[in-house]
């Protein structure tokens, strides 16, 4: 409801403005963009969430023929990391590491949303600034050119089978090149941190716009505390969670020893 209400405000400010618009003139498009809520909380029955990201385009003139057709692709990135990847091989009837590689950093969530294919409508830049190649960053190379491509490519099927990269090429609703709307799934164990929220126009392969904003994903509640004892007080988290399974373990031999009893 709070989403429709969004679009119905930007687009009566779109139409609002349109009737100021030049009919001449070079282009300047910039999108207004928001989402249907201000935060994500994890909670301990936390099972993943929707984002729904909306807007519009805001424009000097109106559009002409000549100006070509739009595309808008929406890019929603977590908390980056460094990662290391490794490599194992059969030997002597045992899967052993053999080889490893860093990866500098890489986001802990990618997920892209455009109307077309990105290759379809992006230059060669514009491409490695939004896609996944780009956001996944290499550091040093021991082995040849091809190892490090291999040791990225892993990196990013694994995150892919996780949910955590994710590739739309149709996932961005367009209307009337004006009204745009995407919907993205974030996973159950997705981290905390900061997700930063990007929209980008594009025409004849440029990007020609774009607009950002922050999306905070926090832990609430029993898991904000449990997380926190965990990394801040883990000698006192452990001794806690080792008094707990000896009452729960006690407790229960009481009530199955009273059950026979009786």
């Amino acid at each position: 409801m709070r989403a429709a209400v969004g679009i119905a405000a930007i687009a009566a400010l779109v139409i609002g403005v349109a009737t100021a618009w030049a009919t001449s003139g070079p282009l300047d498009e910039e999108p207004v963009v928001a989402a249907a809520q201000k935060e994500v909380a994890i909670t301990a029955t936390f099972a993943g969430d929707e984002l729904f990201v909306y807007g519009a385009v805001s424009r000097s003139r109106r559009l002409q023929k000549s100006d070509g057709p739009l595309d808008v692709v929406i890019v929603v990135e977590g908390p980056a990391a460094p990662i290391i990847v490794r490599k194992k091989k059969w030997i002597a009837g045992l899967w052993i590491n053999a080889a490893a590689f860093f990866i500098a950093e890489a986001p802990s969530y990618y997920a892209v949303a455009s109307t077309r294919p990105l290759l379809d409508i992006l230059d060669k830049d514009g491409y490695r600034r939004v896609s996944l190649d780009g956001a996944v960053i290499m550091a040093g190379t021991p082995f040849s050119a091809e190892e490090p491509l291999e040791f990225r490519q892993a990196a990013i099927r694994l995150r892919r089978r996780a949910g955590f990269y994710v590739t739309k090429p149709s996932g961005v609703a367009l209307a009337k090149s004006t009204l745009y709307q995407a919907r993205f799934s974030l996973p159950a164990n997705i981290i905390e941190g900061a997700y930063a929220v990007t929209v980008y126009l594009v025409r004849n392969k440029r990007i020609v716009g774009e607009q950002d904003f922050v999306i905070p994903v926090r832990r609430k509640g029993l898991e904000q505390f449990l997380y926190r004892a965990a990394m801040e007080r883990p000698t006192l988290y452990g001794l806690g969670t080792l008094a707990t399974a000896l009452i729960a373990g006690y407790l229960a031999s009481e009530i199955f020893r009273r059950l026979r009893r009786g």
